[in-house]
Parts: structure tokens; sequence; C-alpha cells
């Protein structure tokens, strides 16, 4: 389940996938159509989704000539059930855990920033 629960964080750590997966909330979308909202070529969308795929957070199915993407929900659950534990989470909310691991990630930062050389005090 840690390896399960690894793919699928490191999946959400990028707003390209984030936004692909909000996309797809709506309906199975074709590549070509979740390509198409961003400036970046379709192989390098290919690249998010096969990660997206690989955390099982959609799957992918070839209609005729089309490869379409599909979410799926399911894989949110264990991550959600974890982020719970901490009781900062009710329902998955993905915007909230955003704000989250920002406020979180950005704090070593601050403190441990390779400019800062304390000599200079």
């Amino acid at each position: 389940m840690d390896q399960q629960l690894d793919l699928v964080f490191a999946a959400l750590a990028d707003p390209t996938r984030r936004t692909i997966l909000s996309m797809l909330l709506e309906d199975d979308m074709a590549v070509t159509d979740v390509a198409e909202p961003f400036q970046m070529s379709l192989a390098a969308i290919s690249k998010h989704l096969t990660i997206l795929a690989n955390a099982r957070l959609i799957s992918q199915e070839k209609r005729g000539r089309v490869k379409w993407c599909k979410l799926e929900p399911d894989a949110l659950r264990e991550a959600s059930i974890w982020m719970q534990g901490f009781g900062q989470f009710e329902a998955i909310n993905l915007d909230a855990f955003e704000r989250f691991l920002e406020t979180e990630l950005s704090e070593p930062e601050l403190t441990a920033s390779p400019e800062h050389d304390p000599s200079d005090t």
C-alpha cells in the first residue's frame, strides 16, 4: 500500500496532472482533447497521462483509433483515508491539500536558504 500511496501523491504533486484530473471529472476524454488547453506537446501530455495511469488515478483505452482517458476516483480513496488520519481533512479536497502541501514545503526553503550565509550577519 505504501508504494501505491507514494505513486498517488507523486502524481498529485504536479499542477498539470491535477488539472487533468479535474478535467476528467466531467467525462471521459480523448488524449488530444486533454492536451488541447495546455501549451505543451502531445508527448509531454502523454507522459503526464502515463504517470496518472501508473498511479491508477486514470485508465486509458483505445476506441477505434482514439485513445480515451477515464478518471478512476476510487484510487484516491486510500489517499483520502490516509489524510483523514491527520484530522485536518474531511473529504477529498485537493485544493485544501494543495494549500497544506505548499505551506509545509515552503517552510524548509525559508530556513535552509543556500543564499543565506550566517557569517554575513
